[in-house]
């Protein structure tokens, strides 16, 4: 009977739920912080920055002393249990410094790099996308600025608008644009040669639109990972140039002012005047960079 008629054997039992879940948690990939909290580079580096990030808003209230106190009976101190770094010429604490001055370099390579990551996508994404005459224009003029040395174009800010945590701001942004448009542009150039942008075009997609909604996420990792890296270079030029002078004035505290304020007295022995903001430079960057590693790592699998 037609009715009655075998097609073989059914599909067995369902699998339990417990199993399909199991299954589909082994096949899914790992979120991206997972993989980065898996990672012990970058366990370290998010714990030494978050250290500063803490002590750069918390600064005055962690300090045992007052950073601009000044001390004549306890200049040149070496680090003992009332002053854990010793004291400068004048007698401020320097740990007290250091821990106060994470604030300001933060505070300006952050905003250098978010105003430098800003404007440096938006142009390379206008060149990478619009390529020709543009492309060709535009290029010249973030050649010329990536010519320019960092401290003739501090010099010029501080001319132009004087010493400020603003001008440093505007400086290092100014300065980090080019490099990052560099690095966008040649992103969108790949994303230019794949069919999703033809179909945009062919469905009359304004160019602005597509820039925005369809490449800007796609080239968001090369984004992320150049602004990390950015962030570790602000954080020694924000240094630097409060060495040169161009960046915040005494006496408010910063690592880079205090070590030229205080490195012509190393050969008299006073070590630790120097050496403690220089640490703390150094452990910002490593901090940063071990944190960008990661991430570059985690994008690129």
């Amino acid at each position: 009977m037609i009715g009655s008629s075998t097609v073989g054997p059914g599909p067995g039992p369902a699998p339990p739920a417990a199993e399909i879940s199991v299954t589909q948690a082994a096949g899914r990939p790992a979120a991206p912080w997972r993989l980065l909290l898996n990672r012990p580079t970058f366990v370290a580096g998010a714990v030494i920055l978050l250290f500063w990030i803490v002590c750069a808003v918390f600064g005055t209230q962690i300090a045992p002393h007052n950073p601009l106190a000044q001390s004549l009976l306890a200049t040149n101190a070496p680090p003992s249990g009332a002053h854990w770094f010793g004291t400068d010429q004048l007698g401020r604490d320097v740990f007290s410094r250091v821990i106060t001055g994470a604030r300001d370099i933060l505070l300006i390579a952050a905003g250098a790099t978010a105003l430098g990551t800003v404007l440096g996508t938006a142009l390379g994404l206008v060149m990478g996308y619009l390529g020709g005459i543009v492309d060709v224009l535009v290029g010249r003029v973030v050649e010329a600025v990536i010519a320019l040395p960092v401290v003739i174009v501090a010099f010029l800010f501080v001319v132009a608008i004087g010493h400020s945590t603003g001008t440093l701001i505007l400086v290092i942004g100014f300065v980090f644009t080019p490099l990052i448009a560099r690095t966008v542009r040649s992103a969108v150039l790949v994303e230019s040669q794949l069919d999703y942008l033809s179909s945009a075009r062919l469905l009359g997609e304004k160019s602005a639109r597509i820039m925005v909604v369809e490449v800007l996420p796609n080239v968001l990792p090369a984004v992320l990972v150049e602004a990390t890296v950015r962030l570790g270079y602000a954080i020694f030029a924000v240094a630097t140039l409060s060495f040169l002078g161009f960046g915040v004035q005494p006496p408010t505290p910063d690592w880079g002012a205090d070590i030229y304020a205080n490195y012509g007295v190393l050969p008299a022995g006073y070590w630790w005047e120097t050496l403690f903001p220089a640490l703390a430079i150094a452990s910002l960057v490593v901090a940063v960079n071990l944190v960008t590693d990661a991430i570059e790592q985690v994008l690129a699998s």
